[in-house]
């Protein structure tokens, strides 16, 4: 006879980020969602002013972005007690991210160069917050590898703390990782958009 005792619990709250290879058994279950906050103007300043006044607020930063992504870690862990002992019977994390980008309403109307300065910055803004739901879904799958791969111990309450500390230890990790990837886009923001009209120039150009 053994005792199984299945309890929940949410490894992370929502929070907002200006956002391995595993083993095959770590498989979270992972959504991705969108959706748009639209902003206008004709002129590269008042793009400028429109992303500034309408961007999401991270939590974060306190500050608007012109994008975003919002992530949320949970899941669950079945304990089983057998022969005075206690393991991680199983464990599934589940992973949703929500990103947040910006849609120009006035496009049509605009000049043809602006129109294409913003096509090449609103793809990179995409490009960085998919970023942050690459990173997230990364830890993820670590994340569960790591709570299946947590020895037993003489109790539920053992391993249950061990879970939470895995946990934590993880969940940390994926912070500094967002954090670093967004201070290195940020200081070479300049060269990379420079770099990118450039070849979308010579793109429109053959």
């Amino acid at each position: 006879m053994f005792l199984m005792r299945r309890v929940h619990r949410v490894f992370g709250a929502a929070f907002l980020l200006c956002v391995i290879s595993v083993p095959a058994q770590a498989e979270p279950l992972i959504t991705k969602t969108y959706s748009y906050f639209r902003i206008g103007g004709r002129k590269a300043e008042d793009l400028d002013k429109e992303l500034e006044r309408h961007g999401p607020v991270t939590k974060t930063s306190g500050h608007r972005h012109p994008g975003a992504t919002e992530i949320k870690f949970g899941g669950e862990v079945t304990y089983v007690e057998r022969s005075g002992r206690c393991s991680v019977g199983g464990a599934k994390v589940t992973l949703r991210t929500h990103i947040i980008l910006p849609r120009w309403s006035n496009g049509g109307k605009a000049a043809k160069d602006l129109r294409f300065i913003w096509g090449t910055l609103s793809s990179d803004i995409k490009r960085h917050e998919e970023r942050h739901a690459e990173i997230a879904r990364n830890y993820a799958r670590v994340l569960e590898r790591d709570l299946l791969d947590l020895p037993d111990r003489k109790t539920c309450d053992d391993v249950e703390a061990a879970v939470t500390e895995t946990t934590r230890l993880v969940l940390a990790e994926h912070d500094k990782q967002q954090a670093r990837f967004d201070q290195v886009e940020a200081k070479n923001f300049d060269a990379r958009m420079a770099r990118l009209l450039q070849y979308r120039i010579d793109q429109r150009s053959q």
